[in-house]
């Protein structure tokens, strides 16, 4: 069973992951995961903390020579910001300052501040925005990039491309093709469309002015998957569902479509189904369209798995919205905490590592094994019998 966890605050010393189950003889170096924790603090609208922090993993376990073990990955992130927060986030109850101790007593709408203050009785929000924040992401990015790379092995990809922002966004029912979401990679917000992505950037821009911030979606596709993953047999083995978990666990994330999802609802069968062909010259069966987003019955089709994930408006904003203090019930203006206008070129790339985690541990399941080596040649025989079907 391949599982995660994390563990960290925003402004704690660091952030780490532990990843049990990945097997032996992958290779894995620090430089493939930096990769991907540099590729989330991209993105226009960014704030003040991607100027602070350079993210850089360290790993503690579960690697030798290049290669891993088979045992579990722990992985470290160091919080460059750290060295201003040692009094506030002290783990040794010390005497300090009422104006060092940073408190929060004005919970944000939208945050996690009032509903965890009240679920664990905290009479300071900081105890549980914390860990609330979105900075927790970069240990999912990390575990994740070891996923990406596992899942290459067997030529699995997994991108992500901004479609929408705003009022701003590409045509309803456009599809973009692989190629052009590669493409894409590096721009300001990562859109595959140049038009459509400076009025993205005009969106954001206006947000800023208006000490506001602005939400969007993003889509993760992921090519190469074999027909066969995940399981209609029960509700939580449906590659849908657990894809549909991972992605809304993400802060900010509050819907998610499979393909054309939203639009099936206002659809006649005969328009949205994938009609099925075979060729015999490759012997497969695939689809000229994908509105299914590559998953039938909870099971991968061999058709790319798309899936557009909504991202909502930041919590924090400059302009701050009305509260009320934890302590006095008095009204008040909720606390300003440092954000961002927009991260939704961010919020693709843990996409994409919560996508590829879900993929990972499914192609496990289904070609098991302790070593790269035998997971291979289980990978191979399934798809020759699938050539021979």
């Amino acid at each position: 069973m391949l599982r995660f966890l994390t563990a960290g605050e925003s402004h704690g010393p660091a952030l780490v992951g532990i990843l049990d189950g990945m097997p032996a003889g992958l290779p894995l170096l620090a430089s493939d995961i930096d990769f991907e924790l540099k590729r989330r603090q991209h993105g226009y609208g960014r704030g003040g903390r991607m100027k602070i922090e350079q993210d850089r993993v360290e790993i503690l376990s579960g690697v030798r020579h290049g290669r891993t073990l088979g045992s579990p990955i722990a992985l470290r992130i160091a919080n460059r910001d750290w060295a201003n927060w040692q009094k506030a986030m002290a783990i040794e109850p010390i005497e300090i300052a009422e104006q060092e101790r940073k408190r929060v007593t004005r919970p944000r709408p939208g945050h996690a501040d009032l509903a965890g203050a009240l679920k664990h009785d905290a009479d300071d929000a900081r105890d549980i925005l914390e860990r609330a924040s979105a900075r927790e992401t970069t240990a999912r990015v990390a575990v994740g990039a070891v996923c990406k790379k596992f899942l290459r092995e067997f030529d699995v990809h997994v991108a992500s491309h901004t479609v929408a922002l705003g009022s701003a966004g590409l045509p309803a029912g456009a599809e973009v093709a692989w190629d052009r979401i590669l493409a894409a990679e590096g721009s300001p917000l990562r859109c595959a469309d140049k038009a459509t992505e400076q009025s993205m950037i005009e969106e954001i821009d206006r947000a800023m002015q208006a000490r506001d911030s602005v939400g969007g979606s993003f889509q993760v596709v992921a090519r190469g998957v074999p027909a066969g993953l995940g399981s209609h047999r029960h509700w939580d083995l449906r590659l849908n569902a657990r894809l549909a978990a991972a992605l809304c666990s993400i802060q900010s994330i509050k819907a998610i479509a499979v393909g054309d999802g939203f639009e099936a609802a206002g659809k006649m069968g005969s328009e949205f189904h994938d009609e099925i062909h075979y060729d015999k010259e490759t012997r497969r069966f695939y689809r000229t369209s994908n509105h299914a987003g590559g998953i039938e019955g909870g099971i991968s089709n061999g058709e790319e798995i798309r899936v557009r994930v909504y991202v909502k408006p930041l919590s924090t904003l400059p302009k701050a919205l009305h509260s009320v203090d934890l302590k006095s019930k008095e009204e008040f203006q909720a606390q300003v905490e440092r954000t961002d206008v927009s991260a939704i070129a961010a919020a693709g790339v843990v996409g994409e590592a919560m996508a590829a985690f879900v993929l990972a541990e499914a192609f496990l399941e289904k070609f098991g094994g302790d070593s790269i080596k035998e997971i291979t040649r289980n990978f191979l025989g399934y798809i020759e019998q699938l050539r021979n079907y």
